[in-house]
């Protein structure tokens, strides 16, 4: 039989199959039901994606790079482009809740698994902050175009943006957190309204910028040339996070050997033409100048072509849902990835309880909501974004490693999808990854290093104690009594093995 705990002495790897049979067992119980088809998880990782990013941070990225944003944005596609490859493949062989943490643990060791759940935490926790804060500029957008009357700015705006305490960040997570805990079948649904109708609104402001597009807006091209397409590809990234929310659902799919993998393909094929357009309409209406740095840019925008407030509202409608929406999809990420974290005891059990009424960890997900509404309401916007751009990016990176390791140790294991041009294109998602993780800057590297020593720091002294791995005395098996290759593991073995 195959040791459960392939790879250099020392590592704790729980291996694939072991992580798929205890999702198993899990689903026999009070865990999460499988409700999700194709059309409801493109629906979502959509939902996961268009938001925030697009929405609010396109006036960050004309900033950077001019109209080369169009450059930037395809740069940053491109990154999204090779990892997607990667996490579709291991979607597709790891159906399971925990995403690139859970694919950590099978391949890279138990201590780079708490790591990357760690960095999960900016991707998906502060990034919902993130997406949570630019909320409240699109909601006074709207509420000033339909009754003239707007939240004050010390009580909407970010702080650094002539805000104090941003109120609507808040309710829009504590409403979502709402939802969540109803269900994963009414959640998906709701999703995949709203995805639907931003998708739309963003055909129609395609369909109103290119009726103003001047072409000699996109003249000079790239004015801080190539450093600032680097930067304003850092900044873009930001509006890609989240495609990779569709593995957090593995145990709540319906066949999702194939349904993950293809979804993740999908979703990032209609973002990325959607984002080029946006873009490119959006400074062709407005030249560079105009657009950079302002917020709710997008109904500025349609105001301006319009000469009317009433299209402004429209955009500023679909922003609203949009930013909804995401901070739904990436709330539900969050909580799954913790849930993942503490059924291997590395976090506290809190974290793993289901509701055998809802079947949704709903202590987890209210912590996660009132956890994270702090820094929506407090950390200004452009602190947020940086440190969730750089741990996501850091969190890609690992995920590309995970194929390498994965095809030498485990190539028997059944994959739907693999990685085209194998092995090049993982280690190109590693290099795009390291330069864009580049452009963020000094301050940001030295921000995320003292993020990931205190999560090595809380490691050391929580999770590495209570893993269950180690722990367990009992050994694993699937439902079905069966006994794969590597699903066995015991204290005694694993203690043998550390040394």
């Amino acid at each position: 039989m195959r040791s459960p705990f392939p790879g250099p002495s020392g590592l704790r790897i729980k291996s694939p199959d072991l992580l798929v049979a205890e999702s198993g067992a899990d689903l026999e119980g009070n865990g999460l039901k499988r409700s999700m088809g194709l059309f409801q998880l493109v629906c979502f990782g959509i939902g996961a994606i268009v938001g925030t990013g697009i929405f609010v941070g396109l006036s960050d990225t004309v900033a950077e790079a001019g109209p080369a944003v169009l450059v930037s944005f395809v740069l940053a596609a491109v990154t999204c482009v090779f990892t997607a490859f990667s996490f579709a493949e291991l979607g597709g062989a790891i159906p399971v809740s925990g995403s690139s943490y859970s694919y950590a643990y099978a391949t890279l060791g138990e201590r780079t698994a708490f790591l990357v759940g760690w960095c999960l935490l900016l991707e998906y926790g502060i990034s919902v902050s993130a997406v949570a804060v630019g909320w409240g500029q699109y909601l006074n957008e709207l509420l000033g175009s339909m009754t003239g009357w707007q939240l004050p700015a010390a009580l909407s705006n970010p702080p650094g943006d002539g805000g104090i305490v941003n109120i609507p960040a808040v309710v829009v997570m504590l409403l979502a957190a709402l939802l969540l805990v109803r269900g994963i079948r009414e959640s998906a649904r709701a999703t995949a309204a709203m995805a639907v109708l931003k998708l739309a609104i963003l055909v129609l402001f395609c369909a109103i910028g290119f009726s103003a597009f001047r072409a000699g807006h996109l003249t000079p091209f790239a004015p801080q040339s190539i450093a600032g397409i680097t930067s304003g590809a850092s900044v873009a990234f930001f509006s890609y996070i989240g495609f990779d929310a569709i593995t957090t659902a593995g145990e709540e799919v319906k066949n999702p050997r194939r349904n993950i993998p293809l979804a993740i393909l999908i979703c990032l094929g209609v973002v990325t033409a959607l984002y080029c357009l946006v873009a490119l309409a959006a400074i062709g209406a407005l030249s560079s100048d105009q657009v950079a740095g302002r917020p709710a840019a997008l109904s500025l925008i349609v105001n301006k072509v319009t000469h009317s407030t009433l299209g402004g509202g429209v955009i500023a409608f679909g922003a609203v849902v949009a930013i909804a929406s995401v901070v739904l999809a990436v709330m539900y990420g969050q909580t799954r990835i913790l849930m993942s974290m503490s059924r291997d005891g590395l976090i506290p059990r809190i974290f793993e309880r289901i509701s055998p009424r809802t079947a949704t960890p709903v202590a987890g997900t209210w912590i996660v909501a009132v956890l994270f509404a702090v820094p929506a309401a407090v950390v200004p916007l452009d602190v947020v974004m940086n440190l969730t751009t750089i741990g996501t990016l850091a969190v890609m990176a690992v995920v590309n490693v995970c194929v390498l390791v994965l095809r030498r140790t485990r190539p028997d294991l059944p994959r739907r999808f693999r990685v085209p041009l194998f092995p090049a294109s993982p280690l190109l998602g590693i290099a795009f990854c390291g330069y864009l993780i580049y452009g963020t800057g000094l301050a940001t590297w030295l921000q995320f290093a003292g993020f990931l020593v205190v999560g090595a720091l809380v490691y050391a002294c929580y999770g590495r104690r209570r893993s269950r791995l180690v722990q367990s005395p009992d050994v694993v098996r699937p439902p079905d009594g069966g006994d794969p290759a590597g699903a066995v593991a015991t204290a005694p073995a694993m203690a043998a093995r550390e040394g």
